[in-house]
């Protein structure tokens, strides 16, 4: 595995370990945005994986709702 550790992982591991949740990656996951903001980069999360990700919770009560029916999560992008 430390073969294919990715470059930002190996520099901040340890520290997200100690300070981050779900087994450090939030931590890795807002340190790169803030470096993205503070640098000019391109995010790493565009509007359509926030959407995505922020719709699960909604979903998710709807399918318990339906009796843990499967429910769909929509195409934000519009097929694009």
């Amino acid at each position: 595995m430390a073969r294919y550790k990715h470059p930002v992982w190996q520099e901040l591991e340890e520290k997200a370990l100690t300070v981050g949740g779900h087994n450090g990656i939030d931590y890795i996951m807002d340190y790169r945005l803030v470096e993205c903001l503070h640098k000019g980069l391109p995010l790493d999360m565009d509007v359509y994986d926030a959407a995505e990700w922020n719709c699960i919770v909604k979903l998710s009560e709807q399918s318990i709702l339906g009796g843990s029916v499967p429910v769909q999560i929509p195409d934000f992008t519009r097929g694009r």
